[in-house]
């Protein structure tokens, strides 16, 4: 039995159960194409590139009758680097250096949820201080991700205005980060117990222009496309993904809310004290591209309101667990590399015993020991539910890391909106999911 179609003329399969409908999903290989379509008056092509995430790392193959899309695949795994492996390799600590790369748009999250498991397994809880700092450089790293979203997204429908005005905003937060954490990506300022560092002298003035400048600047993104008829043309009514269909696939973040399911775990489940925070959960019944790209500019604006808020409620105290066997190092500084030790501290730690050089040398060298279980904890990234499941047989390095990435979950409905369209439309469908392939192929 077949249901009206979820994009077009070529209907998805789908039957109703005791449980629900139930869509059947095409997949495969994408060299059976090529045996399937002998004879007919169908071709198989490679496209693109035409997003950042499809220049060599994610292949799009599709099946064409005409300018419509019959069927569609997407050939993942040409970016992986074995993150999850190496994590296993290295201490605890060390894992962080890793696994923010994995998003490397959103490495903030990444570094949280990590963290945030290996919290659990050692039964502690950081600082108030250091959780508002999370969740303040998170909603920071959420709005330069869907800026991205905003410029790519332009780029590749023509509009490249909003591609030089994406990445211009998107300058705005990278600064804004580096003077924070001292990088502009892949932070490992996130640590266990904490964050690496306090928050420098003048924070609060720099986060503060910050919020001023963006609030003068989003409006303009509505000026530009909100309401212009070639960017509603292009993205209404494409990449249709209905709530049913989301579920079942377990899509989740933008393109989930977008479909009319409030489900953001910043609110469902909270962490990092969410909970304290006053922000609304944007959602659409649309489900379409136009719908995700409106809830996107809408969550930016949430996430000025939350950063305002962490700025006024901050508290003062530590900003790492005081327990000298889990902090790295308890009183560590940033060096001129970014990442070391300052020559202060060294200097320091050797002036006053040997006993404190030896813990400092261990603890940075051997890690500490985590009791042995397993823990998984879930953040709200900018694409969706980011979990790393944790498993520990005691030592001082993972037994099993395993991330549950919303972009390899999300990618699995590209199919869906893009078949029964047209090839144009795959690029704006393929353009809303918002794909990270280095969180894809880890």
């Amino acid at each position: 039995m077949t249901t009206e179609s979820l994009t077009g003329a070529y209907p998805a399969e789908s039957r109703d159960t005791t449980e629900g409908r139930i869509f059947t999903v095409t997949g495969g290989d994408w060299d059976e194409f090529l045996d399937e379509t002998g004879g007919e008056e169908r071709i198989v092509i490679n496209l693109g590139p035409q997003h950042p995430s499809t220049h060599g790392v994610l292949r799009l193959v599709l099946e064409l009758e005409g300018e419509t899309v019959t069927k569609a695949r997407s050939v993942i795994g040409y970016l992986h680097t074995g993150i999850e492996k190496n994590t296993e390799y290295r201490t605890w600590t060390q894992g962080v250096t890793f696994v923010t790369r994995m998003d490397y748009l959103a490495p903030l999250f990444t570094e949280s949820a990590y963290c945030l498991g290996i919290e659990k397994l050692l039964g502690i809880e950081a600082p108030k201080r250091a959780q508002t700092i999370r969740v303040m450089l998170m909603e920071l790293n959420r709005i330069s991700s869907h800026l991205v979203f905003l410029a790519t997204g332009a780029m590749e429908l023509g509009a490249t205005t909003g591609m030089t005005y994406g990445f211009r905003e998107r300058e705005e937060v990278l600064h804004l980060l580096e003077f924070l954490t001292g990088l502009r990506m892949n932070h490992a300022f996130v640590r266990p117990g904490g964050v690496a560092q306090d928050l420098p002298e003048g924070w609060q003035d720099k986060v503060r222009e910050f919020i001023k400048v963006m609030d003068t600047r989003l409006p303009d993104y509505d000026k530009l496309f909100s309401g212009q008829p070639i960017w509603k043309q292009r993205l209404k009514d494409v990449g249709y993904l209905p709530l049913d269909g989301a579920l079942q696939l377990g899509v989740t973040g933008p393109l989930l809310r977008a479909a009319g399911l409030p489900w953001d775990l910043r609110k469902v489940e909270p962490y990092c004290g969410y909970e304290e925070y006053d922000f609304e959960v944007p959602t659409s019944n649309d489900g379409d591209c136009y719908a995700r790209y409106l809830l996107r500019v809408q969550e930016m604006h949430e996430s000025l309101k939350i950063i305002r808020q962490c700025v006024d409620k901050v508290e003062s105290g530590p900003h790492m667990v005081e327990d000298a066997k889990i902090a790295w190092p308890a009183k560590l500084s940033i060096g001129a590399d970014g990442m070391g030790n300052s020559l202060e501290h060294v200097r320091k730690i050797m002036g006053q015993s040997m006993e404190s050089l030896i813990h400092h040398f261990k603890l940075v060298t051997e890690g500490f020991d985590v009791p042995p279980g397993q823990a998984y904890a879930p953040v709200e990234s900018p694409r969706g539910e980011l979990g790393v499941h944790l498993v520990s047989d005691g030592g001082t390095r993972p037994m099993r890391v395993h991330v549950r990435e919303p972009s390899f979950v999300n990618l699995q409905a590209m199919p869906v909106m893009a078949e029964g369209g047209l090839v144009a439309d795959v690029i704006a469908s393929v353009a809303s999911i918002d794909p990270v392939m280095g969180g894809v192929d880890r």
